[in-house]
Order: C-alpha cells, then structure tokens, then sequence
C-alpha cells in the first residue's frame, strides 16, 4: 500500500516541506530503494519480495516523481539538497542509517548518501554521474526522446502497445534488455509516470555539470552494471570503479539500465551480499 510523509529539508532558500509518496514492506534492517529519472517506485517490485523476506524495505518516489510532489517552489533538484532530504525522510520514518540501493539517478543519490554518512550501505546499479560529455548528452537526448514519445503517445495507443512485445520494446527498450517480461499494465503505469514527472526537466537541468569525483569511505559500495546498458554504457563502471577504489565492481549479464526486472533474482542477490557485507564476522569458539 502506498503511504505519503512530509519532512523539513534545508535548501538554499532557507527550511521548506517536502511530501513524497512510499511503499513499505517486511521487517528487519532498512533497505531504502530508489528509483531513475522519470521512473518510479514500482520498478523496485520484482525484488521487493526477495528483499523484504529479511528487511525492512521501503522504496520511495523521489521528490517530483511517481506519486511524490514536486520540491517546493524554488528548491533545486541538485545532490546537495536530494541526498540529506532523503536522510531527513529516513529520520521522519524512524529509520537510522539504511542501506541503500539506487538505480541510475537513484544510484547517484545513493552513493552521495553514503559519502555523507546516512548509511550502512551502497548498492548503486548503472548510476548515474560517470559519464563523459559526450555519453551526457547522449543520454540525456534519449531521456528527452523518452519524455517527448510519453506525451506525444494518448492513452489508448500505449496502452495497445503495451499489450505486445514489440509495442513494449518500442516504449522502454532503451532501459531494458527483456522489456518482453514487463506487464503490459507496468509499460502504461511507467510511461504515464514519465510523462507526469514534474521534476523531469529541473533534474535533468541540475544533471548537467555533475560528475561524481570523491571516495565513498567507511560504507560496502557495490556499483553493478548491466552489459546490456543502452543508455549508460557499461564503461562507466571502470571509472566508478577508478574513483571509489574499495568499491564493488559487479556484472549483470542479460540487464539493460534499469536491471531489476531484467534479472530480479542476481539484483536482489547483489544488493543482499552489500547488505550482509556490513555485518560482523561470527565469534568463533
């Protein structure tokens, strides 16, 4: 069931209130789950399951997308605000210091959580922030391309797409490898979610001088990526790889940029080995 929860953020423009919108599941230590660009919570269910079988999972529509409202008038969709609103949500919940998996967009916020310290754990699959100008603006064209076919498209023609394979590879091949194993009633949630993300353009806009240049000491980081990644080319991981060195390099062979439901299984595996990584070693004798 989704919930919503209000909490002050600090922003340049002084205290302001944010809402967004979550879904929370199972019981034991906190696995916050974040989502990519245009996307929502929903992406996280085919591992919800697995991971909230041994945790408590919470997995939240970032601010100006999904369910979630935008920021308030004039607060920036940058790290600096995101990142520590996001620890202001966790303290709003009752959480102290989750791990945390993001994918894409949500694996940058993710690794800029653990580089403040608010949290146990980083799981960051194809995040963004690694690129090259030129991979930028690629990606950002195909996001833009994305938004652009989820407005043009009305209703009814998504969803009679939705209901074929190769209408759902025309709506979200870019961001999957099998987009086949998606339900035809996913493919229309996540394109109307696409087209009614309200902080699209002030986050893509904020993404532009980003590049993420500093350690993530002190916290399990794992960076995993798809090999089959159109959007963010699996290189990328070498240079994430290359900045945060006791980090985590895996692979995720057969997923595209949003791996979780290409391989729900090998993700859910992935951010459970971080997970585990944090606990202390048996007492022996």
């Amino acid at each position: 069931m989704t919930s919503t929860a209000s909490f002050t953020i600090d922003s340049p423009i002084g205290p302001r209130t944010a809402t967004v919108a979550y879904e929370r599941m199972g019981a034991g230590e906190p696995i916050l789950l974040l989502h990519g660009i245009g996307h929502h919570f929903q992406a996280w269910r085919p591992v919800t399951d697995v991971l909230a079988a041994d945790h408590d999972v919470i997995a939240v529509d970032l601010p100006g997308f999904g369910a979630s409202a935008p920021l308030p008038e004039g607060v920036p969709y940058d790290l600096d605000t995101v990142a520590p609103a996001l620890g202001a949500l966790c303290s709003t919940l009752g959480v102290e210091r989750p791990h945390v998996a993001g994918n894409s967009l949500g694996g940058l916020l993710a690794l800029a959580m653990g580089r403040a310290g608010l949290v146990r754990s980083v799981t960051a699959l194809s995040p963004a922030g690694f690129w090259s100008e030129t991979e930028r603006r690629y990606a950002f064209g195909a996001l833009r391309a994305m938004r652009a076919g989820a407005h043009a498209l009305p209703l009814p023609a998504v969803e009679r797409l939705s209901r074929s394979a190769v209408g759902r590879a025309a709506l979200t091949g870019t961001i999957y490898a099998r987009p086949g194993r998606r339900s035809p009633d996913a493919v229309v949630a996540e394109t109307l979610a696409l087209r009614g993300a309200t902080g699209f353009d002030s986050t893509l806009a904020a993404g532009g001088s980003v590049r993420f240049t500093d350690d993530v000491p002190g916290v399990p980081v794992t960076i995993a990526w798809g090999e089959r990644d159109r959007l963010l080319p699996r290189r990328q991981g070498v240079r994430a790889k290359h900045t945060i060195p006791g980090a985590r390099l895996v692979r995720l062979p057969g997923c595209g940029h949003v791996p979780m439901n290409d391989d729900p299984a090998l993700v859910a595996r992935v951010i459970l080995d971080t997970a585990r990584a944090t606990l202390p070693a048996p007492t022996v004798g």
